[in-house]
């Protein structure tokens, strides 16, 4: 008898698990279910409606330019005449001519008290009345106090004399001038002393430039050594009490004086004048003046 001959499965070859997920569907990978969550391909949502900008501000008011003039003019109790340089100027000396108007303060306009002459702002006092700085002898003394001793003046010069101070102020060609003064109330609010370095043609009169700096300043100089000077404010000084300083926004030119050396000496002839005058140019120098040097 004769059997069906029954054919047996082929043994199919085991696939990798590399070839197995490349048999995978594509939907395996990529859902079509929008609800799922896939960031890189999720739609975009469309931009909601923009809010209604908002109102724009009411404009402001056009800034007012700044006043160059003060409301009040600045008013000094200092009784000595305001002066651009108070040591490289002579008051007996009066101009013959100036250079600018004499309406244009250096102050600024209207903002001092006081009249500008074209080389002073003179003090409103009465005639003859001198007063001290710090109104009068006794205000003087009283705000210097005591006199140092000499441990204590000691302390204050090794304390200010070197050159790496920094209260320091530098005098120059001009001597002691009107924002000096300023200057040095600002350095006594937070030093006891301040050290002023002269340089220049100031130099050759140190007693002219120790004098105007005691009188205006009404402090008093502790320490003098060539061109060095340290100024001392006194024991009871108190910078709330500081008088008030107008500062001058630009130098003054200078005015027109008449000559100091005439064309023709006095007793001599134009000849016997030009004579000498040529000598005179032609002789070696006894000193050389440099500039910003001390002598």
């Amino acid at each position: 008898m004769l059997f069906s001959r029954k054919l047996l499965p082929w043994p199919c070859p085991r696939q990798s698990q590399a070839q197995a997920l490349l048999c995978r569907p594509f939907s395996a990978f990529y859902p079509t279910n929008p609800d799922d969550d896939d960031p890189p391909f999720t739609r975009i949502p469309k931009t909601p409606p923009r809010a209604s900008a908002p109102a724009p501000p009411p404009p402001k008011p056009k800034d007012q330019p700044a006043k160059i003039s003060p409301d009040e003019p600045a008013h000094s109790d200092l009784p000595f005449d305001f002066r651009y340089s108070y040591s490289e100027t002579d008051p007996t000396w009066r101009p013959i001519g100036f250079r600018e108007p004499t309406r244009f303060s250096p102050f600024g306009p209207g903002r001092l008290d006081r009249p500008w002459d074209g080389v002073v702002a003179a003090a409103v006092r009465a005639e003859g009345n001198r007063e001290d700085v710090c109104g009068g002898p006794s205000r003087r003394d009283e705000v210097l106090g005591e006199a140092l001793s000499e441990a204590e003046v000691a302390e204050l010069v090794e304390r200010y004399r070197h050159s790496d101070c920094s209260r320091q102020i530098n005098l120059g060609k001009d001597g002691v001038t009107h924002n000096m003064l300023d200057d040095i109330h600002n350095h006594w609010r937070r030093a006891e002393a301040v050290r002023i370095k002269c340089l220049g043609v100031a130099t050759l009169d140190m007693d002219n430039i120790c004098f105007h700096l005691e009188d205006k300043t009404g402090g008093r100089i502790i320490y003098r050594s060539i061109n060095i000077l340290i100024l001392y404010r006194g024991r009871n000084y108190d910078p709330k009490q500081r008088p008030v300083i107008p500062l001058m926004l630009w130098k003054p030119l200078a005015p027109i004086y008449p000559k100091v050396v005439q064309n023709v000496a006095e007793g001599l002839t134009f000849e016997e004048t030009k004579e000498m005058r040529n000598k005179g140019l032609h002789s070696p120098p006894l000193m050389k003046l440099s500039k910003l040097e001390y002598f």
